[in-house]
């Protein structure tokens, strides 16, 4: 019985192994459409969420299995005050698997704890989000053809983003180079670039969106999230510092590709969407082929 907890939890090689499943299921998905017959996936989303929590029970259901769960706290028992805990050992008897996102930093450790069964953190605060990181992966991937030797700039919510978070740790097996883009209120925390450093991989940080914009292979966007912050004063400052409209692009590579994890504001303006560097809705539909990937080789069915 295997969990993913942190990106971390996987090896270079069982990344690479996911791709290539991921891969698979995008060519030929008749080959997984029972693969999972008779499991159960449990979707226990005590956080909102439309494309992580959509695309797990779409991967299930592709798969041949089925799904049980719920969507929000407020129509579970932890209205009632029940732990995370008692929730993890009641729903071990139903399921086969389970994906739980939390709004709270560290409680998929604390369910792995008591799970029976293999669990995929979903999301948790602003700590980690492997699968969506699994997602980013095989988007670059399918465009660029490698990890190794891109500039990734990384824009917006450095401090509480678990998306860039999760990506700057599982591209350390590789040899990328990183741009920080962030007012000063939500750089990246000094842990990850200490974590760089020790790693050997250079990184660049700036408040400017458009200052190194002309040598990225990637831009991965991400929004301002109020909901992180305990100050709206302090989110009223930050909420619209980055605006990313086709204008700005005229002098980008032209392979160059803008990723986003979903959902945006007013981050990216619609008239990129238009453009040869929109990549965002394709990654959102990769992310139920990695979840795809990822459900079966959890349970086993490489």
């Amino acid at each position: 019985m295997r969990s993913i907890i942190n990106i971390l939890d996987l090896s270079a090689g069982e990344i690479d192994q996911l791709i290539a499943v991921a891969d698979d299921i995008m060519a030929q998905p008749e080959k997984y459409n029972e693969v999972c017959r008779h499991k159960i996936l449990a979707t226990l989303f005590f956080e909102p969420s439309t494309r992580t929590r959509l695309s797990f029970e779409s991967a299930m259901l592709s798969l041949g299995g089925q799904v049980i769960g719920f969507s929000g706290a407020d129509s579970s028992s932890a209205v009632k005050g029940e732990t995370i805990a008692d929730t993890i050992e009641v729903v071990n008897g139903y399921a086969d698997i389970i994906a739980m996102r939390h709004p709270k930093e560290g409680a998929p450790v604390v369910a792995s704890m008591h799970t029976a069964v293999p669990l995929i953190n979903a999301g948790d605060g602003g700590h980690f989000h492997p699968t969506q990181t699994l997602a980013d992966l095989l988007t670059i991937h399918h465009e660029k053809g490698t990890f190794d030797n891109l500039t990734i700039g990384l824009c917006g919510d450095l401090k509480y983003g678990r998306t860039v978070h999760s990506l700057l740790q599982a591209l350390s097996h590789f040899s990328p180079e990183f741009t920080f883009t962030a007012p000063d209120e939500l750089k990246m925390p000094q842990v990850y670039k200490d974590f760089l450093k020790e790693k050997n991989i250079p990184y660049r940080e700036t408040s400017s969106l458009t200052e190194y914009l002309d040598s990225a292979d990637i831009l991965y966007m991400t929004r301002i999230q109020q909901e992180r912050f305990t100050d709206l004063v302090e989110y009223e400052k930050v909420k619209n510092v980055y605006s990313l409209n086709s204008s700005m692009l005229s002098g980008v590579k032209p392979s160059m590709k803008i990723l986003h994890p979903l959902p945006r504001l007013q981050e990216i303006t619609q008239d990129v969407d238009n453009t040869e560097h929109a990549y965002y809705f394709k990654q959102a539909e990769n992310g139920m082929y990695v979840r795809m990937a990822i459900i079966s080789y959890l349970l086993g069915k490489r």
